[in-house]
């Protein structure tokens, strides 16, 4: 399913929850843009903004032999490496530096674009003028998934959580070269982009994060939008229930009244062939319906709970309904093709109706 390069660019943007106006990064996009360009522009563009309001700084420990007292002095260590003998001493202080894990990520992920294959070249000679505007001070790192949740965002560096969204999202696809493992004696610097756009299993995360975060930002109907722990309705002991699975709902809305239990499934086919007659994915539809009946706590709001399943348009829109005593279940699809005024308005009707 080719989805256009402009909607995979609000998709991202939605699921990062970035969408306020102060946050959103514009970047020149049509339809011969290439995803890889795509985040070799996003990247640059945020570079600059960064660079404008001014590179992030922080204090870290620094450890140095000197030839004096700074800071706080490593007695144990000074005395058993002998340096006072040498007139020096071995003193712990705080750095007010560039060099802080969110500024070394940047760095690395724009050495890491450099170095992948098939980045347009003008974008190529920009993310290199970018590298040498950044502080020199700042360290390049081996990228690592860990590394990324241990970035500090908080509200005066806010912007820098879109960037690490858009450096993670590179780091995860871009994969070194087949010729770069055969040799070893290559400097490491030969990466490949592989287009997440074909990977289900991508594609389905990006598309639950990215409907939750559209009923966060873009509707006033709910109070509430979130993922939801459901507990299974079983009398059962403390030993048989550590082996219960997790009940987790994509998306849960609600307000004082009502409340809508929402599962966003990300197929290349939207229903299953049977004996050659299109069906509903049974085990969605088991799911689903699992949420409704333990959710329910004895409220008018629980009692009535809507649950939707929604899955993007494959090749015929769906608009299901059906009924289980107080619980509406509906099927919908939403066309990722089509205007990104037209998807809007599609999401909005799905909550309302």
């Amino acid at each position: 399913m080719a989805i256009p390069i402009k909607n995979i660019y609000y998709l991202l943007c939605y699921a990062w929850n970035k969408l306020d106006e102060s946050q959103r990064i514009n970047v020149s996009i049509d339809d011969k843009t290439e995803l890889l360009d795509l985040f070799a522009k996003v990247l640059i563009t945020a570079t600059k903004v960064l660079l404008k309001r001014g590179i992030d700084r922080d204090y870290i420990e620094n450890v140095q032999e000197i030839n004096a007292v700074k800071g706080k002095l490593q007695v144990s260590q000074t005395l058993k490496q002998n340096l006072l003998s040498r007139q020096k001493t071995l003193c712990s202080f705080d750095d007010f530096s560039f060099n802080i894990l969110q500024n070394q990520i940047l760095l690395s992920t724009i050495q890491r674009l450099i170095k992948t294959k098939n980045v347009d070249r003008k974008l190529k000679t920009e993310l290199i003028f970018l590298q040498k505007k950044l502080p020199q001070t700042i360290e390049k790192i081996e990228l690592k998934n860990s590394l990324f949740s241990q970035v500090k965002i908080h509200r005066n560096n806010r912007f820098y959580g879109f960037v690490m969204n858009v450096c993670y999202i590179i780091f995860e696809n871009t994969l070194p070269s087949e010729s770069e493992k055969d040799n070893e004696k290559r400097d490491k610097g030969s990466y490949i982009f592989s287009d997440f756009t074909r990977d289900e299993r991508k594609m389905n995360q990006l598309f639950e994060a990215f409907i939750r975060n559209f009923y966060k930002i873009e509707q006033t109907k709910f109070i509430t939008v979130k993922k939801e722990i459901i507990k299974w309705d079983f009398e059962n002991d403390l030993e048989s229930d550590t082996y219960l699975p997790r009940m987790e709902t994509d998306i849960s809305l609600e307000n004082e009244t009502e409340k809508i239990i929402i599962d966003a499934k990300y197929y290349q086919e939207t229903m299953k062939k049977n004996y050659g007659k299109d069906k509903i994915q049974s085990t969605n539809l088991y799911q689903l319906f699992s949420y409704l009946l333990n959710q329910e706590d004895g409220s008018e709001r629980t009692q009535n709970a809507k649950g939707i399943l929604i899955y993007p348009t494959i090749e015929k829109e769906y608009n299901l309904s059906y009924q289980f005593k107080n619980h509406q279940i509906q099927i919908k699809t939403l066309n990722l093709n089509a205007d990104w005024r037209e998807i809007e308005k599609r999401l909005k009707e799905i909550i309302e109706v």
